[in-house]
């Protein structure tokens, strides 16, 4: 039989020098594993996945605006529901609540994508071809179909009193503003007044687009508001379109 001794001594030296130094290695080696699959774990989405559930999303918010849309055409704004909404859409409510709180919010975010695709219209007009008379021409009657189209309504009432609405307002000021600048160096319109007052008196004639019923009164309507653009007459025949 071994000592008591004997055994206290194999014990400490079990645990000292290379055998201890070998047992602490292989306890920072598992932590250093462990480490390295939850680093593994929590890196980032592969971007095809990523890119696949913003597709995902951006589906289920053009499906959920669409069918509000349509919803609110055919039934009246307040005869819809958020389960109709959810039904047309194709989506459970769960989902919908998730996307939007309530049908305002929904209404809202339809109208801003509205507006942007608007606004990207306009730009488009500004940057296309043509004479800088002939750009502004068709700014000013898109401008006019839009006012046309989306005024009058219990729904126009309820969507053109929002931040979004006066920041779109803004934007368009400007880009009208640019084209205006671009036809008084042409000498197509009058020169001798500031483009950002003739861009708001554009917006302001133009609103009254909201009550005509048909595309010919809407031409005439922006024919007139082109008049008021037109070169002062200082005598000469300054009129050059």
């Amino acid at each position: 039989m071994f000592s008591r001794r004997w055994l206290d001594g194999a014990v400490r030296r079990r645990f000292s020098g290379h055998d201890s130094d070998f047992t602490r290695h292989n306890v920072y080696t598992q932590d250093t594993s462990l480490q390295s699959r939850a680093q593994r774990t929590l890196q980032p989405l592969p971007r095809i996945w990523t890119d696949s559930i913003e597709a995902h999303r951006q589906a289920v918010r053009d499906a959920t605006l669409d069918a509000t849309a349509s919803l609110v055409a055919e039934h009246g704004l307040r005869s819809v529901t958020m389960a109709q909404v959810a039904q047309a859409a194709g989506i459970g409510r769960a989902t919908l609540y998730k996307y939007f709180p309530d049908l305002d919010a929904i209404l809202v975010a339809w109208h801003e994508r509205q507006i942007a695709s608007h606004l990207a219209e306009f730009a488009q007009v500004r940057d296309g071809a043509g004479t800088s008379h002939k750009r502004l021409e068709a700014a000013l009657q898109r401008y006019a179909e839009v006012q046309r189209n989306h005024h009058g309504s219990e729904l126009a009432a309820l969507l053109h009193s929002g931040e979004h609405v006066t920041r779109a307002q803004q934007h368009l000021h400007g880009l009208l503003a640019a084209l205006l600048v671009d036809a008084a160096a042409d000498g197509t319109v009058r020169d001798d007044v500031p483009p950002d007052e003739l861009a708001s008196y554009c917006l302001s004639a133009l609103t009254a687009a909201a009550g005509v019923s048909s595309k010919a009164a809407r031409d005439r309507l922006v024919q007139v508001t082109l008049a008021g653009l037109g070169p002062r007459v200082d005598g000469q025949a300054a009129q050059r379109h």
